[in-house]
């Protein structure tokens, strides 16, 4: 089995959007997050939501394995690189695959069978527990168009 890369930041500066970061992967190449779902969704983001100077006092955290702010406000690696390639449209968003699933009017046994999964994954994908794989998209996509 190939060794999972474990996405580092090397740099983090806030965007030109409100509630957006740009971040630079130790690995190369960079990416504009837009994190105002995240932002908005959890209590412990609400200092940032309330004042925008706070959130464009950004870091990067220790070994890059996270953005953090005063007061022991952080982001990890790991959510930053999933969002990005959501945003960037190289995976599925846990929305997406919802509403995919109620269009064909799946239940989660039949989206299980369809995409030859197990039941218990196309939940974790469902509620967003676990990231959606490209292939998985893919294969969504080729069912909804009857590809």
């Amino acid at each position: 089995m190939p060794r999972k890369t474990i996405p580092r930041i090397a740099a983090v500066e806030p965007g030109k959007q409100p509630l957006t970061l740009l971040i630079h992967w130790g690995q190369g190449g960079e990416s504009l997050i837009d994190v105002s779902g995240l932002v908005d969704s959890f209590r412990i983001y609400a200092p940032l939501r309330a004042a925008p100077e706070r959130f464009a006092a950004v870091k990067v955290g220790e070994f890059g394995a996270d953005v953090v702010w005063d007061d022991g406000i952080d982001m990890s690696a790991d959510t930053l690189w999933r969002s990005a390639q959501e945003q960037s449209g190289a995976t599925m968003t846990a929305d997406a695959f919802r509403h995919w699933r109620e269009r064909k009017a799946y239940t989660l046994d039949t989206a299980a069978r369809a995409l030859g999964l197990s039941r218990r994954m196309v939940a974790y994908y469902d509620r967003g527990a676990k990231p959606i794989p490209r292939t998985v998209a893919l294969a969504a996509k080729a069912l909804e168009f009857g590809l």
